[in-house]
């Protein structure tokens, strides 16, 4: 699909199966024109042959503009809306050229001044060119610069740090990075952010889309722009607003060039690239929505209808449409674009947005869906991460661990669970309310056996199928987290309405910021801890862990919880540390470092509570603070908020590694008796209570060899503590 170059021309291919005919409308600028005003050159395709209408049409280089006009019925009733006076953007196109508007035109029925009409009403005769972009003929055989899939890390999923971020937030406020490369592919390769994610530990950025998009028409109405970038337009064409201004001057193939360079240099440097792609709907929004591409092509092949006479969308997504993956054309549509980003831009996997509108079929949500099947099996693909975001809004939309391997899954159940027990049960109990029982943190820690052992072999996923978060760019930061009780979205403009009410976050007493001149400041190194113990259990969590782009450095959206529309300062990354965010940033470094020093951190298996070889350790046990192993009673004991993790790696073909993690989640101290085996001796690698790790060096406990079974320690309240066994104790 799509219009290719070729020899002598460009080969020309569209689907509209219910279309009577479809022009290629190809831009011509007008010779001198004082308004720079662009005329067409139309030119009929020939067909349907299958639904698709398709040419071969001479003289037409790189670099050319067009967009399709389709002619047909205009029977709104029965979901037929073909248009001829509305310029479409090719849904294949390699990229596109010119701004989305918000007005009248952009409507394929009538509308008023304020864009507001009947839906099934008669068809708008206003010409929408200009109004919406041009799609452009790129030949990516041309594409300069090396091939960035030749050079893939091929980074092993035990291995994996996840660090989620957008391309412009992340660059916009770097002091090192020049500023015409700030908030561009070409600053997402710079190498002080290159430098940065290496000294983090950070093994793949996972951006935003990057998918060209549009912003939303009530969005445009207050002055406001989708940042996130969840609205797409081209599911082919990257986003020309995050290319330098002298690549988007040089055009459509330029834009794309400065993408793959990027990636290379993020290969080069052993970091992954995965693309948050948006397959499950479009821009176009609900049936008031604009006619801009998929919906003049054919309406009611791209988009899930109800079935109901008049015709009206059906909605999964929350966003007024979605895509139709009972199709084979919408399913070979997602597959060419996944090809297309690993092939030409060398992307080394996909986080999709609301994967089970993906997977859902006549019956609903189904395992064996030909999009997930050919995701996993399609040679083009194979060994790429492939990361569901296990939910949609519809009905049976909650399916995390569902997905077949080798799929991996957005843990929503660790998120709640870490939250939970480290902020608002402590929340509670600091009124005298009970909490959760502290069997849910254990499974989270342990990789979540229970959502993601269900297979056939049992457990052939492994623990690396949870990607574990605590924070995504949807909901708090890290540090608003432990700073605010409650959204404050007022500058989304929808009077707090938007954004969730479930954050399970700790103001820890007092909302917001708090001045370090005033009495409220005591509770300024209690939220530091609680952000420490946070990213601890995600960084030493079974699983693949994911970091929120400047949760390293304590980030803030005061206290924004859906800042998708907030394109500033205020969702921008700050490198401006103060001390507690440097030492912050210190802490991460020393975590993610634990972690890739520490097999029985990132097992590749899920445990099972035996050892490996005949006399070995157990791979996983757990304690009290007594040093008792755990029975029934004490999972199930609510008063219980103490517990020693015992984990080990010891193998025939492994050396022994063997890690202990003490986990306070009560009020109040708690002297904890270390677990082990008789002469095991225990080395402190790591504490919540720490500011900085170099305090390591001078803490009392930290110098000494601490003996299992019989010595006593005191864990401060709300703190973890991690202890390596010593080889040569």
């Amino acid at each position: 699909m799509g219009v290719h170059p070729v020899p002598g021309g460009v080969e020309v291919a569209v689907l509209a199966s219910h279309a009577t005919g479809v022009d290629l409308c190809l831009a011509v600028d007008a010779d001198g024109a004082p308004d720079g005003t662009t005329s067409e050159r139309r030119v009929p395709l020939s067909g349907p042959a299958l639904g698709v209408f398709s040419a071969f049409v001479p003289d037409v280089a790189p670099g050319a503009r067009y967009g399709f006009r389709v002619h047909g019925a205009w029977q709104p009733e029965q979901g037929l809306r073909h248009n001829p006076a509305k310029l479409l953007v090719d849904p294949w196109a390699r990229g596109l050229e010119g701004e989305m508007t918000y007005g009248p035109a952009t409507y394929g029925h009538v509308v008023d001044e304020h864009c507001r009409g009947d839906v099934y009403g008669p068809a708008d005769p206003r010409d929408s060119a200009g109004h919406v972009p041009w799609s452009v003929v790129v030949d990516v055989d041309a594409l300069p610069g090396p091939d960035p899939a030749a050079n893939r890390p091929w980074t092993p999923w035990d291995r994996m740090v996840v660090y989620e971020a957008h391309v412009r937030g992340l660059t916009m406020l770097h002091p090192e990075v020049p500023a015409e490369l700030r908030g561009t592919y070409a600053g997402l390769a710079h190498p002080a952010v290159v430098d940065h994610l290496l000294r983090l530990g950070v093994t793949a950025i996972e951006l935003l889309p990057v998918h060209a998009s549009t912003d939303e028409p009530h969005l445009v109405e207050k002055g406001l722009t989708n940042y996130w970038g969840y609205s797409t337009l081209g599911f082919f064409a990257p986003e020309p607003r995050y290319a330098t201004a002298a690549a988007r001057q040089e055009g459509a193939h330029a834009v794309l060039a400065e993408l793959r360079t990027a990636v290379h240099a993020l290969h080069a440097a052993g970091i992954e690239v995965l693309l948050d792609v948006v397959y499950n709907h479009t821009c176009e929004g609900g049936m008031p929505g604009q006619h801009v591409s998929w919906r003049g092509l054919d309406n009611t092949v791209y988009y899930a209808h109800d079935g109901a006479v008049p015709a009206n969308l059906a909605d999964v997504t929350g966003t007024g449409n979605t895509l139709d993956f009972r199709r084979p054309e919408v399913i070979r549509m997602a597959l060419d674009s996944m090809r297309y980003w690993a092939d030409v831009v060398g992307v080394d996997g996909y986080r999709f947005d609301l994967a089970v509108t993906l997977a859902r079929g006549a019956d609903g949500f189904t395992q064996d869906h030909p999009l997930l099947v050919a995701a996993a099996t399609d040679p083009a693909l194979h060994g790429l991460k492939l990361v569901a975001e296990p939910w949609d809004v519809g009905p049976g939309g909650w399916r995390t661990g569902q997905f077949i391997q080798p799929w991996a899954e957005w843990n929503d159940r660790f998120r709640n669970a870490v939250r939970s027990f480290w902020l608002a049960d402590p929340a509670r109990a600091a009124h005298g309310l009970p909490g959760h029982r502290v069997r849910d943190l254990a499974t989270r820690l342990s990789g979540s056996v229970d959502l993601f052992g269900h297979s056939d072999p049992p457990l052939v996923r492994g623990p690396h199928a949870s990607v574990n978060f605590v924070t995504a760019h949807d909901g708090f930061t890290l540090a608003d987290l432990v700073t605010y009780d409650h959204k404050h979205n007022l500058a989304n403009g929808e009077n707090n309405r938007d954004g969730s009410d479930d954050n399970r976050s700790w103001n820890h007493g007092i909302e917001g910021p708090v001045d370090q001149e005033s009495p409220a400041a005591a509770v300024a190194p209690l939220r530091r801890r609680s952000i420490r113990n946070l990213f601890a259990t995600l960084a030493i969590a079974a699983g693949t862990p994911m970091i929120t782009a400047g949760d390293e450095m304590g980030r803030t959206q005061h206290g924004n919880n859906n800042a998708y529309c907030q394109d500033g300062p205020a969702t921008w990354v700050s490198w401006d540390l103060t001390p507690w965010r440097r030492d912050l940033l210190a802490t991460t470094r020393g975590l993610l470092a634990l972690r890739r020093d520490h097999p029985a951190l990132r097992t590749t298996r899920f445990y099972r509570g035996r050892a490996a070889r005949p006399g070995g350790r157990l791979d996983l046990a757990w304690f009290d603070a007594a040093g008792v192993a755990f029975d029934h009673e004490r999972w199930h004991d609510p008063a219980n908020r103490t517990l020693q993790m015992l984990r080990a790696v010891d193998t025939d073909d492994e050396p022994l590694d063997v890690v202990l993690v003490v986990v306070n989640g009560r009020l109040e101290p708690v002297d904890v008796t270390l677990c082990g085996e008789p002469g095991d001796r225990w080395r402190v690698a790591w504490d919540s209570v720490w500011e900085h790790p170099d305090e390591q060096r001078s803490a009392a406990i930290a110098g000494a060899l601490h003996t299992a079974a019989d010595e006593e320690t005191l864990l401060e309240p709300l703190s973890m503590r991690v202890y390596v066994l010593d080889p040569d104790g």
